[in-house]
């Protein structure tokens, strides 16, 4: 088992989408359709990962992310947005503790390639959320 991850997002098919592409890679997924529904979920399912959309009914994804925070139990899972998020949002994302964007509409193998890192432990390659979940740097020349 490579992982357990809590997906959270209001849109039934990207919460489908998510699932269906992280399973496939062996993790185990389980779905929570907004912020208060993951707070609920999140003491039970114990996940490695948490991915979070940012708009969402009764709870928003910047406001899950700061009171996971504020947990102790769920303070350093690590935390992924997966939004169409303005460069605004992405700064209040790292201000509340946010470990990773990646851009909607995004490619599967990006967060594949994303989660697994999280996973692991490992730190994301871009803050600005624009190089998706590719490697930084690695266009210079």
């Amino acid at each position: 088992m490579s992982g357990r991850v809590l997906v959270v997002d209001d849109n039934r098919v990207i919460r489908q989408l998510i699932r269906v592409n992280l399973e496939l890679e062996g993790f185990e997924v389980v779905t929570a359709a907004d912020g208060a529904e993951c707070l609920e979920v999140v003491h039970q399912v114990r996940p490695d990962v948490i991915t979070l959309d940012v708009v969402m009914p009764r709870l928003d994804g910047l406001r899950t992310v700061e009171r996971l925070r504020a947990d102790s139990r769920t303070g350093q899972v690590p935390v992924a947005i997966i939004s169409a998020c303005s460069q605004p949002e992405v700064e209040s994302g790292l201000a509340a503790g946010v470990d990773a964007f990646l851009a909607k509409p995004f490619e599967p193998a990006e967060l594949v390639r994303l989660v697994r890192r999280l996973t692991r432990g490992e730190g994301p390659p871009s803050l600005d959320g624009r190089h998706g979940a590719g490697w930084a740097g690695s266009a210079r020349g």
